[in-house]
């Protein structure tokens, strides 16, 4: 069988400008959970990871409205919460595709712990802005009440930031490969998995953000994954994005994809992470990476739809 990383971006599960209600995170995984359901249809053993940008901060803003209540906890748990929260989601929904289509399929969410390294720079330097705007009188209030760092968002007011290290390896990579050599369908390493860094034996979380993309594109290299598939909302990567005649991206390399980064090309926020990732996996051993529209899943497979990145001449 082959075997595909899906990598669920944060748009494929919330609409834009949709209300971020639970009907509405339950139409999105249900959408999700049929192009995952087509995809191990055609053949394909199947890891899904997600994005968890919206949901986490709304578990933040939860737990700043309810400070007076109950004690917050901190930003490690709370990203867990969050890949609970959806990585049910999505096994409910992908099982109940199944059962529909006359058949079954084990689904299994992961809580997935992601390594660090205590020594990354990030950790001096946090930059990821994370939970609700607040005024800079509560900002600052923050800061010294809980050490926050904080600072002014450029869509206005203040929140505060955290780190975002780079992730190196999977701690579950060994779990996930059984599961999938057993048929399970495996859910991990949601909004890139909590990070954590290594103390002798111990696993010590930390409180950060670790980019999803790339800990997708770690989590494909370890379980041996043919394909790294990024699904999004827009159907190919293009130059000129937002410009008056953009240009649809079909194919391109490693190298090529590096220098349109490195041109800034592609938005720090939102392609260029994934940009990123494709050519990490790829330059790492994996055989291609596309980044594709969500409803494009296996026409993408096939390589007929979304833009692909690959190692030699494109």
């Amino acid at each position: 069988m082959h075997r595909v990383v899906i990598a669920l971006g944060g748009n494929a599960l919330l609409r834009r400008g949709a209300p971020d209600t639970y009907e509405e995170m339950y139409a999105a995984a249900r959408t999700a959970a049929e192009r995952i359901a087509d995809v191990a249809a055609a053949g394909w053993e199947v890891v899904v990871t997600h994005g968890n940008g919206p949901q986490v901060g709304r578990i933040l803003m939860q737990q700043e409205a309810a400070a007076k209540q109950v004690h917050p906890m901190p930003l490690d748990v709370c990203g867990a919460e969050s890949q609970g929260q959806i990585g049910y989601l999505l096994q409910v929904t992908i099982g109940d595709v199944f059962f529909e289509r006359g058949t079954e399929r084990p689904v299994v969410t992961i809580l997935t712990l992601t390594r660090v390294r205590p020594q990354d720079p990030a950790f001096r330097s946090p930059t990821k802005f994370v939970g609700p705007y607040l005024t800079e009188a509560q900002a600052h209030r923050r800061e010294e009440q809980r050490g926050w760092a904080v600072k002014a968002d450029p869509h206005g007011g203040w929140r505060r930031v955290v780190p975002s290290p780079k992730p190196y390896s999977i701690v579950e990579t060994p779990v996930i490969r059984q599961l999938i050599a057993d048929g399970v369908i495996v859910i991990a390493a949601g909004g890139g998995g909590v990070p954590v860094i290594e103390k002798g034996p111990r696993l010590i979380g930390k409180e950060g953000v670790v980019d999803k993309d790339l800990a997708a594109a770690i989590l494909a290299r370890e379980v041996d994954a043919e394909v790294l598939l990024i699904l999004t909302d827009v159907p190919r990567v293009q130059r000129g994005f937002g410009s008056l005649m953009p240009e649809d991206i079909e194919r391109m390399d490693v190298a090529e994809a590096r220098r349109l980064l490195k041109k800034g090309e592609f938005g720090r926020g939102s392609m260029g992470p994934k940009v990123e990732a494709a050519a990490h996996f790829v330059s790492e051993g994996g055989g291609r990476a596309v980044i594709a529209d969500l409803s494009q899943a296996t026409d993408a497979l096939a390589g007929t739809a979304g833009t692909e990145v690959v190692a030699g001449d494109a």
